[in-house]
C-alpha cells in the first residue's frame, strides 16, 4: 500500500477504535498529539524505505533512511514482523511515559495511537501480494486471502480505486452515525 492509503486506514481504524471503545474524557492536546502519532505510526513499518514520508520530514533523512535500511535488513523484514511490533510496542511504553507531561497529555492513548497505526499498516500489507513476514527470522509470508494471487498489488488500481474509496466511505458513515459521540471524546 502507498503511505496516503496507510494513514486513511490508520485514522479509521482509530475512528472506529474510538467510537467502539470510547477513551473517556481527552485534552485537545491528547487528540492533536494522538492523531500525529497514529499518522506516525501507519507510515513507521516502512521506516525500513529510504523514500518513506517520515524521513522526509527531518534534516538529512533521506541520507539517515538509506543507512536504516540496511540497518533493518531490507524492505518488509523485521519492521512487518511480530518481532518487529513486539520492539515498538516495549520502546513506545517505555519512551512515552517519560517523553509527555501526563498532566497534559495521555502518555497511554498516545502509545495506543502509535500502535493502531503500526498494526493496521500490518494488516493493510498482509493482503497485497508480498504477504508479511510475521514470523521473521523464517522468510515464510503470510498474507489473506492465503492465494498470492488473490491478493491486491500495492498503488495499481485497486487499491485507488476500491481501497482508497471504500475506506473513504466506511469512515464518512463512520463519522455521520456516531458524530455526536465523537463530539464528546473531543
Amino acid at each position: 500500500m502507498i503511505s496516503r492509503t496507510h494513514n486513511l486506514i490508520a485514522f479509521a481504524s482509530l475512528t472506529t477504535a474510538a467510537v467502539y471503545f470510547p477513551p473517556g474524557k481527552l485534552t485537545l492536546a491528547t487528540v492533536l498529539v494522538a492523531l500525529i502519532a497514529n499518522a506516525v505510526g501507519s507510515l513507521l513499518p516502512d521506516l525500513d524505505q529510504a523514500s518513506n514520508r517520515l524521513w522526509g520530514l527531518l534534516p538529512g533523512g533521506n541520507s539517515t533512511g538509506k543507512i536504516l535500511k540496511d540497518a533493518l535488513l531490507g524492505h518488509r523484514t523485521l519492521s512487518h514482523s511480530l518481532l518487529g511490533l513486539f520492539i515498538v510496542y516495549k520502546i513506545t511504553w517505555w519512551l512515552f511515559p517519560k517523553l509527555f507531561n501526563a498532566s497534559f497529555i495521555d502518555p497511554d492513548i498516545i502509545a495506543l495511537s502509535l500502535l493502531n497505526g503500526y498494526i493496521s499498516h500490518l494488516c493493510a500489507d498482509g493482503i497485497t501480494e508480498e504477504g508479511l513476514p510475521l514470523l521473521f527470522p523464517f522468510k515464510w509470508k503470510f498474507g489473506f486471502p492465503p492465494i498470492k494471487a488473490l491478493r491486491i498489488k500495492t498503488d495499481h488500481w485497486f487499491e485507488h480505486l476500491v481501497i482508497f474509496p471504500g475506506v473513504l466511505v466506511y469512515l464518512g458513515w463512520l463519522i455521520y452515525t456516531h458524530w455526536q459521540m465523537l463530539l464528546k471524546i473531543v
